[in-house]
């Protein structure tokens, strides 16, 4: 059984993470809301773009603080990978959808 102690600290703990999460429950399910057709289908190839966009940008200004993280630096790599090939699957699939993701997301100047 933990004492009073223990249990404050393990509760002041979990108060400093979900404070720190960039990306939280009720974020994702947002994205998946404003982006997919709604906010459980997560399966969808413009929400798991959505996803993918607001992680990229969230490790792009993270590199810019932190030039030497090479881990983060390949992460983001695979993450820009993936969601070329989801864009790539839109095109071919439906360019209508295509191009409504790549304006609404700011993909392309």
């Amino acid at each position: 059984m933990r004492s009073k102690i223990g249990d404050s600290i393990s509760l002041w703990i979990n108060n400093i993470l979900v404070k720190d999460m960039y990306l939280t429950t009720e974020k994702k399910q947002e994205l998946f809301k404003s982006f997919g057709s709604s906010e459980i289908d997560t399966g969808s190839a413009e929400g798991q773009i959505a996803l993918f966009s607001y992680r990229i940008n969230h490790l792009t200004e993270h590199l810019k603080k932190n030039k030497k993280d090479f881990s983060t630096q390949q992460a983001l790599v695979k993450l820009v990978g993936k969601r070329r090939k989801l864009l790539d699957y839109l095109r071919v699939k439906d360019i209508a959808r295509y191009r409504e993701i790549i304006k609404a997301l700011k993909l392309r100047k």
